[in-house]
């Protein structure tokens, strides 16, 4: 095998943070002068993250090729500068569809087709996949899950099998919570302990724990993980909780991290240059000069009696990113649209900027409108983002062409003014019901009007932005649109479909809508110029 491989798992809760773990494991290797690529490995039947609400596991992360995948798919990009797709993320679903699939075909020539070696075989192709189509040095799989769980065992087998056939070239990295109860005020190891038991039970021995803690673990807590769990105290690894998860690099590479797995692997040891990141890491440290908050409106935020930030990771993330360039402190606050919906546009206040993101369907969607029409009509600077567009442009053809009832024809197909509706090739995809993977996703070029907002932004005429949406702005209202103020400064270059709207600097201080999703290009090296814009527009206006 050309290639090196590191499995990185996960014990005793989910959300520990493996996908931080291999994206700045990622970095610290390419920062060495080697060719790296991660692999995700999710435990769900779904062949992608397209049709699960971003409630239940998070914001699906949109790639350039059109791939809707996991949030550590995004990490992994903002960490390395690179893009993902589709040979990065693999869902159980997809494995067992493509063995249904040949044994279908009979390409398994009559033999009984079995989860091993079948689907064990299948997971090990796509790694090796990974690393024949990168011309990777070294490839990073994440295993979705905790070690324990049902439906990633075949996973863990895939890693057991790949280890005994070439264990100088494999490596694992077990990521675990290291819990300091507080009546008790000092970290307990037995979780992480009986979590390496579980490995060990699958034929696994880890290479390195990295423990997730409040703190640095100290030298008996060290001390104690390698007694029991047959490791050496000096591949026990901290991952202490850190202001940002940036950070999370140099603090393995303290601990001489990456030293050790070059080592490991019969790797040469080079030197890792990490100048830009710690000017990165310094920058999000430093203090900030100005302060300001943008109202979010969305319809994802509620879990139970909790606020789930992941359900818009990214624009979460592209907001930090400019921040810190613009050395602005950025205070965000999330509101439910049903209560805009229900209590009025008082509850949004008098916020520098509001964003309204991606949403789908008609609950909240009124809420939203409102907060369109409000941020219009009170001069506050406003981002719409996709379902924020669209929603924008229902709320200028209420207010300023007078068309009470128009909408997107997705909450109301009767609509007399239907200024959103369904494009063309998306409706016998809806009639049968062929939700998954059917929009129009990923990057779209697009031609941008000079003398615009979005241009003064991209400072170019040709940009391009992902995708992921059925609807669009109806071109048979272009003229009454125009007509009372509303500039069209993009056009896609296939299908010539509306690609940013916004209001002249003349008549609002800041009002875009974008029907891409610049949140998903943003990297911390390089902010998006949109939010970039957006940021200095509302620290310009002051509420």
């Amino acid at each position: 095998m050309h290639a090196k491989y590191i499995f990185v798992s996960g014990g005793v809760i989910s959300g520990i943070g493996k996908g931080t773990i291999v994206a700045s494991t990622a970095l610290l290797l390419k920062s060495a002068g080697y060719k790296v690529a991660p692999i995700k490995f999710e435990n769900y039947l779904n062949l992608d993250a397209g049709t699960i609400n971003p409630i239940e596991h998070g914001d699906p992360f949109l790639c350039e090729d059109g791939t809707e995948g996991d949030m550590d798919i995004g990490s992994y990009e903002k960490f390395l500068n690179e893009d993902m797709g589709k040979d990065n993320f693999v869902t159980m679903g997809q494995i067992y569809k493509t063995v249904i699939d040949k044994e279908r075909r009979f390409e398994y020539s009559g033999e009984d087709v079995e989860a091993i070696p079948h689907i064990t075989d299948e997971i090990i192709r796509r790694i090796t996949n990974l690393a024949h189509k990168k011309n990777a040095d070294i490839v990073i799989i994440e295993l979705g899950g905790t070690a324990g769980e049902y439906q990633n065992i075949f996973y863990y087998e895939a890693a057991r099998i790949m280890t005994l056939k070439h264990k100088e070239d494999v490596l694992h990295i077990h990521v675990s919570y290291v819990p300091t109860p507080p009546h008790l005020g000092e970290p307990k190891t037995k979780p992480t302990q009986l979590s390496v038991r579980t490995l060990n039970s699958m034929g696994i021995q880890p290479d390195f724990i990295i423990a997730r803690s409040e703190r640095y673990l100290d030298q008996r807590r060290k001390d104690r993980f390698a007694l029991f769990c047959n490791m050496h105290p000096e591949d026990i690894i901290s991952n202490p909780d850190l202001k940002s998860v940036y950070e999370v690099p140099l603090v393995l590479h303290k601990q001489g991290f990456e030293k050790r797995i070059l080592g490991k692997l019969n790797l040469p040891n080079k030197i890792a240059n990490l100048d830009k990141w710690e000017s990165l890491v310094s920058s999000i440290n430093k203090k900030k000069g100005e302060k300001i908050e943008i109202a979010i409106i969305g319809k994802y935020f509620g879990t139970g009696d909790y606020q789930l930030r992941d359900s818009y990771a990214a624009l979460f993330d592209a907001i930090d990113h400019a921040g810190w360039q613009l050395g602005i402190e950025v205070k965000t606050r999330w509101i439910d649209a049903e209560k805009v919906e229900k209590d009025g546009e008082k509850i949004i206040g008098n916020p520098n900027g509001i964003i309204v993101p991606i949403g789908w369907g008609e609950r909240g969607s009124e809420g939203m409108i409102k907060t369109a029409s409000y941020a219009r009509q009170n001069k506050i600077a406003y981002l719409g983002l996709c379902y924020g567009m669209q929603l924008a442009v229902v709320a200028f053809a209420r207010d300023v062409l007078g068309w009470k009832s128009a909408n997107s024809t997705e909450n109301n197909a009767a609509t007399k003014y239907p200024v959103i509706n369904l494009m063309p090739k998306q409706k016998e995809f809806m009639e049968r019901r062929a939700y998954g993977g059917t929009m129009r996703l990923g990057k779209w070029e697009a031609n941008v009007k000079k003398g615009t907002i979005a241009y003064s932004l991209y400072e170019k005429s040709l940009t391009s932005e992902r995708h992921r949406h059925r609807y669009e702005f109806n071109n048979k209202f272009v003229k009454e649109f125009e007509e009372k103020g509303l500039v069209i400064s993009a056009r896609s270059v296939v299908e010539n479909l509306v690609e940013i709207i916004e209001l002249s600097p003349k008549v609002h201080p800041f009002y875009l809508g974008t029907q891409g999703h610049p949140e998903y290009k943003s990297r911390p090296l390089q902010p998006h110029p949109i939010f970039l814009g957006f940021l200095k527009a509302c620290a310009i206006i002051k509420p």
